[in-house]
């Protein structure tokens, strides 16, 4: 579990600082997600639930890897929609997982779930770092 756990860790840290970089730097940081998560991460996962044939990364059972995985898929979603295109066993592994019903209330609108970061937030954490630390805005 901690090893998926992981691999999704890392390819989350590619898209955690995307709404604080500039306009330019946001689409070189989109490119760099996508070729990541379907040239690394996505294939890996996609063979392994191939090959065990399961429903879940770790045997039969849902654990803390799906949840995991299931979110980089979403925030990988969220920069390029149509990304598991040629990734059949996590389009599949998608649709089981967030059709569990908590899941399924969680990724409803106005669930705990937080939102993609807008200009509002990124203002905010801006503001607040800045007091924090003292220093100038940008």
């Amino acid at each position: 579990i901690d090893m998926y756990v992981g691999g999704t860790d890392d390819l989350m840290g590619f898209i955690l600082m995307f709404p604080f970089l500039s306009a330019e730097d946001k689409e070189k940081q989109r490119a760099v997600i996508v070729q990541k998560a379907t040239s690394r991460y996505f294939p890996a996962y996609e063979k392994v639930l191939k090959d065990h044939g399961q429903d879940f990364l770790v045997g039969n059972n849902f654990s803390w890897a799906d949840v995991h995985l299931l979110e980089a898929i979403l925030m990988v979603e969220e920069k390029k929609s149509d990304v598991l295109s040629g990734f059949p066993q996590l389009q599949a592994f998608k649709a089981r997982i967030s059709s569990i019903p908590t899941i399924k209330r969680f990724l409803e609108p106005g669930s705990q779930r937080k939102p993609v970061p807008d200009d509002k937030y990124v203002e905010t954490v801006r503001r607040v770092l800045c007091m924090y630390y003292d220093i100038k805005a940008n």
